[in-house]
């Protein structure tokens, strides 16, 4: 904002008293404070801007993790509706090792097929897959991300599908470290989760590809098929409300930056309008110095720096 010069005769029809010295020096005082307000509405608006734009990054985010859900949930349903289809096309006996081992000392191997077939079976690791396919139980520990009171409200407002304004409220409510530690956890129970599956994801489709190969299975082979589906059903479903947790969490983030991004916006429009009153403030009291009517102009001037001052100060530390 341009420097305000008062002309030399306006100087010289001031009355050199301390009644004059204010008079005086109001349109500066009022210059001034029109300035920084602008500054606080100008730093106001583009931290507005930077929550929105940190929003919209987030909702990609969400976004993402809805993907995943969606996709892994399509995968594990896929899977029940296959072993449903398998179960009443003929009956599936339970998975049983030894029955597996011998079906595949019988069937129609190449002689290198069936040997690394049964070395599989009798290792700790072929082992493993079979107890983990008969019991149809995921290896530990579970993707489970262990949430605050007040986080898991504001988790179940937003599955409960409650109205906007209550989830807001819960939303804002919460600590945002606590929604960041969230997440850093949840992404540590997948990595983990990850690596305790990998060794058996592994040998399972190892185990397949040794047993698609034997036509002459017969019931063990449908057996483990069935216990396979049954067990990539599980992961799915545990890998896909992994994911429903972290994208619940993503959206209560957004909703706390378009929170404090409103909150800025409407601080940016107060600091406007006391630096509008400000600049009216320097209007009026320069005015008053060139009128006969210094007390009533002065009196508004000063009215209306004071407001502006006063919605300043309010703004900056009530609002």
């Amino acid at each position: 904002m341009a420097t305000i010069k008062i002309p030399d005769a306006l100087k010289a029809d001031v009355p050199q008293s301390n009644w004059g010295k204010v008079l005086a020096a109001t349109p500066v005082i009022m210059a001034v404070i029109a300035t920084l307000l602008a500054g606080l509405a100008s730093s106001e608006m583009t931290r507005a801007q930077y929550d929105r734009s940190l929003a919209a990054q987030e909702q990609n985010k969400a976004s993402d993790e809805w993907n995943f859900f969606q996709g892994k949930r399509l995968r594990g349903a896929f899977q029940v509706n296959t072993l449903d289809l398998l179960q009443q096309i003929t009956a599936v006996p339970p998975l049983d090792s030894q029955a597996l081992a011998t079906a595949a000392q019988n069937a129609g191997l190449a002689p290198e097929a069936r040997a690394a077939l049964s070395n599989l079976l009798d290792s700790p690791a072929g082992r493993q897959v079979l107890g983990a396919l008969q019991k149809g139980e995921l290896p530990p520990p579970p993707p489970v991300v262990t949430l605050n009171a007040g986080l898991q409200a504001a988790i179940d407002s937003l599955e409960t599908a409650r109205p906007e304004t209550e989830i807001a409220r819960l939303a804002s409510q919460v600590n945002p470290q606590a929604i960041t530690d969230a997440l850093a956890a949840a992404a540590e129970e997948g990595r983990k989760f990850d690596a305790a599956l990998k060794p058996i994801n592994t040998q399972v489709d190892r185990l397949n590809d040794l047993i698609s190969g034997a036509p002459g299975l017969g019931p063990p082979r449908q057996a483990f098929a069935a216990a396979r589906l049954r067990f990539t059903a599980a992961r799915y479903e545990a890998e896909a409300r992994l994911n429903q947790t972290v994208g619940y969490l993503y959206e209560l983030q957004v909703r706390q930056s378009n929170e404090s991004a409103d909150h800025h916006h409407a601080r940016s429009q107060r600091f406007f309008f006391g630096m509008l009153g400000a600049q009216a403030a320097v209007i009026i009291a320069t005015l008053a110095m060139a009128s006969r009517q210094r007390n009533l102009l002065w009196s508004l001037a000063a009215l209306a720096g004071l407001v502006a001052v006063a919605l300043a100060v309010y703004v900056y530390f009530c609002f």
